[in-house]
């Protein structure tokens, strides 16, 4: 859940020994999009240093994936695919944020451990579907232009923007994938005008003004929250989702004030949100917020119990 991420210290992020923390959303049932539902995976056997004979997850790739779109790779045993895994693979960036994955029979093998599923799901890769998330951020200010601080932790309040995702209706940053040969700053700036602007909507004198204003924005210096692997519920044995969180954070106000918010492309609404531990958030992406929180020295928790120091 929403609520286990945001508790999670980022040193439990790479111990392999607290399996149990990175997959809870990689074991709901049904799999997103289907009435597929996955094998049981016991708490302690998700990892795969535990011996399971009878492990027997179900195959399932999306028709969608199988069709054979631009942003997909073919099937495994197809003549003529045989991808450079762990490497960089010509365009396509199949190497992992985490280090190197195992490959067994042909397979790349999620390094997170058992997900209850074979095959590829909604995911086009093999391996690692790197993706990007943009937050951007603003003080929370009154009327009178004054940071409103929170009564209770007497923090100031930050806002993102937040995104409403059309396919599962959760709230989420605005991220997306990243496009083979695409430099990750593009991607972050290009999703957030394609979800939170509805850049694909405008005329191209519409788009240059955004994308001036925008660049004030995204050519500061800006914050990489977290990079690796994702608790998604696309997640499968093979195929994981991983990302880049960066925070892009508008001190004055003044830039994001000018840009009219408006849902475009995989987002249904898009508005500001107060930050605090009360969110919930799709996949891992409350965990990135809390980050971003504890980073700029934001209001997160009423109770000071729950604040996580390095």
């Amino acid at each position: 859940s929403a609520s286990c991420w945001s508790r999670l210290h980022p040193v439990n992020m790479f111990n392999s020994y607290n399996v149990k923390f990175h997959h809870s959303k990689a074991l709901t049932s049904p799999y997103p999009g289907s009435h597929i539902e996955r094998s049981q995976v016991p708490e302690d056997k998700v990892g795969w240093l535990t011996e399971w004979k009878e492990y027997n997850p179900v195959e399932y790739t999306a028709k969608s994936v199988l069709a054979g779109p631009s942003w997909a790779d073919p099937q495994i045993n197809d003549e003529g695919f045989s991808p450079k895994f762990n490497e960089r693979d010509g365009e396509v960036e199949r190497k992992s944020l985490n280090g190197l994955y195992v490959v067994e029979n042909g397979r790349p093998r999620n390094p997170m451990g058992r997900t209850g599923l074979t095959g590829r799901g909604l995911l086009g890769r093999w391996g690692p579907n790197h993706a990007a998330d943009p937050v951007v951020t603003r003080w929370k200010r009154d009327g009178s232009g004054n940071k409103v601080v929170h009564p209770v932790s007497g923090k100031n309040i930050l806002q993102f923007v937040a995104i409403k995702r059309r396919d599962c209706g959760e709230w989420a940053i605005p991220g997306g994938m990243v496009d083979p040969g695409e430099k990750i700053t593009a991607t972050l700036k290009r999703e957030f005008e394609e979800e939170a602007l509805n850049s694909l909507q405008k005329s191209p004198e519409e788009k240059a003004k955004l994308e001036k204003q925008l660049q004030k924005l995204f050519s500061q210096e800006h914050l990489v929250v977290y990079r690796g692997y994702v608790d998604d519920p696309r997640n499968t044995d093979n195929a994981w989702m991983e990302t880049e969180a960066v925070n892009y954070h508008d001190e004055t106000g003044e830039t994001m004030d000018n840009l009219p918010l408006e849902a475009g492309d995989d987002a249904g609404v898009v508005k500001w949100v107060d930050i605090s531990e009360k969110l919930e958030l799709y996949a891992s992406h409350s965990y990135f917020i809390k980050l971003v929180t504890e980073k700029r020295g934001a209001h997160w928790s009423e109770d000071p119990g729950s604040e996580c120091h390095e």
